[in-house]
């Protein structure tokens, strides 16, 4: 009788030890409950199109409803924090891009550890950065910018979606190799500084392609060159800005993170709903316009690149003298 039992409680997800105590197995039924991306912007931008369209996919294969929650604010540390201080059960994760591998180089002190706070689970992909302007702006080209900014220093504004970010560190590499003064004007996302930006408060921003895409493709704004070191397929015929400022490149990335601690296994099924969701039509759709590249690595490939690049950026910003607000 008590074999019989032992065997239907192994069966619903816990086990019988010697003095009669069950005790439940972990995770033998994730996931049983909502999954939460965590975005650490305001809706509306390129991370949040991105989430929210891998979620979908990621939906389907968990059999659970992926829930995007929009946390802005400090340069992508609070949404990052929040995950970090998350239950490691899979069930709380984190969208990371480049803000990821420059705040230790920004800020003195963070509220987490970028080594040693999160659990890599892949890198979903990586795509250009664009300067773009409003379609009745002066700016015709880079040249038009950097010219602005030599004869009127600090007079160019230019929008970014918060400290550390792409958009942030594209405007501040600029200022550095163009060797020009630029006002930066943060914001908590993309949707608010592209509100900005085509309300005429500031001049120039460096968005996501998939912030900004549509915007383009729509005649609101003037795309006038990406920051990749190559000419993206998705804006043809626009040019590079190290075409104007050699040496200048830099690119956005979307990586999934969890809360250190959380079982490998989990991880594992993150990783494989993640990739299953990059790789369906609908997600195909979503991006096709975007400029990205689709990653879908694995948690080894994704942790190396983060060091790698957490390791570039640094020698730039020291080098650079760019320091936090």
């Amino acid at each position: 009788m008590f074999a019989l039992m032992r065997k239907a409680l192994i069966g619903l997800g816990a086990v019988v030890v010697s003095t009669g105590v069950t005790i439940p197995l972990a995770h033998a039924a994730y996931p049983d409950q909502p999954v939460h991306i965590v975005v650490p912007f305001s809706p509306g931008g390129g991370t949040d199109l991105i989430s929210r369209a891998l979620g979908v996919g990621m939906a389907s294969t968990l059999g659970q409803p992926v829930v995007i929650d929009n946390r802005p604010g400090a340069g992508t540390i609070i949404g990052a924090n929040e995950v970090a201080r998350s239950k490691p059960d899979g069930y709380t994760v984190v969208m990371h891009t480049f803000a990821f591998v420059v705040n230790p180089s920004l800020h003195k002190q963070l509220p987490y550890s970028t080594e040693k706070g999160f659990a890599p689970i892949s890198l979903i992909a990586r795509g250009p950065t664009v300067l773009v302007v409003p379609i009745n702006s002066p700016f015709k080209s880079v040249k038009d910018i950097v010219d602005a900014a030599r004869s009127h220093p600090g007079s160019v504004t230019f929008a970014t979606q918060g400290i550390g970010t792409s958009a942030d560190m594209a405007g501040e590499l600029l200022q550095n190799l163009a060797k020009v003064s630029l006002t930066q004007v943060p914001f908590k996302g993309a949707g608010p500084a592209l509100t900005d930006l085509l309300g005429g408060h500031v001049q120039i921003m460096f968005g996501t392609a998939a912030a900004v895409s549509d915007l383009v493709k729509a005649g609101k704004l003037r795309a006038l060159a990406v920051t990749t070191a190559n000419p993206s397929p998705a804006f043809p015929g626009i040019p590079t800005v190290a075409q104007t400022v050699p040496g200048y490149s830099i690119e956005a990335w979307y990586g999934l993170f969890a809360p250190a601690g959380t079982p490998p296994q989990v991880v594992e099924k993150l990783r494989a709903a993640a990739a299953r969701a990059t790789h369906t039509p609908e997600f195909a759709e979503k991006i096709k316009h975007e400029g990205l590249s689709i990653t879908a690595s694995t948690p080894e490939e994704l942790e190396s690149f983060v060091r790698a690049e957490q390791a570039r950026w640094h020698k730039v910003i020291v080098e650079n003298h760019i320091e936090s607000n």
